[in-house]
């Protein structure tokens, strides 16, 4: 069903309203994935804050265009049917979603990425990127390796303290 100008208008508003807030949308061909499959992506996707899209791809770069960041970005890949994942709180979230829904449907192929601040990435670039531990994951190593020391400094007076109640109930026995 052909769009009328004005959806069309909205179209662009939105994916333009999404461009500007995301920190990074990764950009990814789709075809051969089931309507059914893509609903699952959008479900799964949005639990991270990931917000999946298909528009026209004329649409999508009228939108790119018209942000004063992006205008500059190359789109001469976006070609063909293409899926867009928008994520306004972690650049490697929508990366992750696509990958991990890919695992199950060999469909979805990255092509590439746009971040923030205009610069286009290669697929390549964007499945290094999905393979990168999460911003939580990474948030909780770095709280590890700094609280290791104090747990280890703990075991050791916990278990030196054991050992002198020990020489201490066997003098006390004798």
């Amino acid at each position: 069903m052909a769009l009328t100008k004005d959806s069309k208008q909205q179209v662009v508003d939105e994916v333009t309203s999404l461009l500007g807030s995301s920190k990074m949308t990764v950009v990814a061909a789709y075809q051969g994935t089931t309507v059914k499959a893509l609903q699952q992506l959008r479900r799964d996707a949005k639990a991270d804050g990931t917000v999946v899209k298909v528009a026209k791809n004329r649409l999508v770069i009228k939108a790119v265009q018209s942000n004063e960041t992006l205008k500059d970005a190359d789109v001469s890949a976006l070609k063909g049917q293409l899926i867009y994942a928008f994520n306004d709180t972690d650049e490697v979230a929508p990366a992750k979603a696509l990958a991990v829904f890919a695992k199950t449907n060999p469909t979805i192929q990255f092509v590439g990425a746009i971040s923030s601040d205009g610069t286009f990435m290669s697929a390549a670039d964007v499945t290094a990127l999905a393979s990168l531990p999460s911003k939580n994951q990474l948030i909780a190593g770095i709280i590890n390796t700094l609280n290791s020391p104090v747990n280890g400094v703990m075991s050791g007076l916990t278990g030196n303290l054991h050992g002198l109640l020990q020489a201490i109930e066997l003098k006390a026995a004798n």
